[in-house]
C-alpha cells in the first residue's frame, strides 16, 4: 500500500532521505470517466481519494475542507480552470499540485512552471504512470519545501547575527570594552540566564531604545 510508505527525496549533499508519501489526494476533472479512472488508479495504488469534483472552484473549496496532501487537476475545467485552482492552492495551502491534461501544448507547461506545480502528465494515464508522476510530483514539492524552510532558516540566523552585533557595539561604546571582551559578557549573560545570546542581545537592544526615548524626553522638557 503507497499510502504507508516512504519517498526517498534526495538532498543537496548527495544523501537521502525518506519522507511520508502522500495519503489523501483531491481528484478534479471535468470529464467524468477519465475522474472516474484516475480515482479507481489511486485506489489500487492504496491512496485515499478526495473527491472527485468537476471544476477547479469546487477543487479549492474541497481542498479548504478536507486539507488533502496532493491535487490532481484537468487544466481546462469550467468556472475556474486548473491553473487558476492550482496557483491558489499553492499559495493558500502549500498543497502539491500534479496537472492532468490532454493538451501538450507549450504554454500551459510554461505557464504551469511558473505557478509552482509539481508535476505535469499527459491523458490517457495508465497507474503505472500515475504512480511515477506522484512520486516525481511530491519529490518536487518536498525539495521546494526543505528550500523554503533553508531559505527561512538562514534569514532568522542572519538577523540573530545582527542583533548580537549591535548589542555588542552597544556594550563597546557604553562599557569601554573591546569587541573580544563585549562578545564574551554576552556569551557570560546568555550561559547565566540560561538564554540564548540572541535573547541576550535583544534585550540589551530593547534598554538602549529605552533609555535613548527617555533621554529624548528629558532634553524636550
Amino acid at each position: 500500500m503507497v499510502g504507508s510508505e516512504g519517498i526517498e527525496i534526495p538532498g543537496a549533499d548527495s544523501t537521502t532521505q525518506t519522507v511520508p508519501a502522500p495519503q489523501r489526494i483531491l481528484v478534479a476533472d471535468d470529464e467524468h470517466l477519465v475522474a472516474e479512472v484516475i480515482s479507481k488508479s489511486l485506489t489500487t495504488l492504496g491512496y485515499e481519494v478526495v473527491g472527485p469534483v468537476t471544476d477547479g472552484e469546487q477543487a479549492v473549496d474541497l481542498a479548504r475542507r478536507e486539507q488533502p496532501d496532493m491535487a490532481i487537476l484537468d487544466i481546462r475545467m469550467p468556472k475556474v480552470d486548473g491553473l487558476a485552482a492550482a496557483q491558489a492552492l499553492s499559495n493558500e495551502m502549500d498543497l502539491a499540485v500534479l496537472m492532468v491534461t490532454a493538451y501538450s501544448d507549450e504554454s500551459y507547461l510554461r505557464d504551469s512552471c511558473q505557478i509552482g506545480v509539481h508535476g505535469y502528465v499527459l491523458k490517457p494515464t495508465s497507474t503505472e504512470q500515475l504512480r511515477v508522476a506522484i512520486a516525481m510530483a511530491w519529490t518536487r514539492f518536498q525539495q521546494q519545501r526543505g528550500l523554503s524552510m533553508e531559505v527561512t532558516r538562514l534569514q532568522t540566523s542572519l538577523e540573530r547575527r545582527k542583533v548580537i552585533e549591535q548589542a555588542k557595539w552597544i556594550l563597546v561604546e557604553k562599557c569601554g570594552l573591546s569587541e573580544a571582551d563585549a562578545h564574551r559578557r554576552l556569551q557570560k549573560q546568555a550561559r547565566d540566564r540560561r538564554k540564548t545570546m540572541a535573547e541576550v542581545a535583544a534585550s540589551i537592544l530593547e534598554s538602549h531604545t529605552l533609555f535613548a526615548e527617555e533621554g529624548a524626553l528629558g532634553e524636550a522638557d
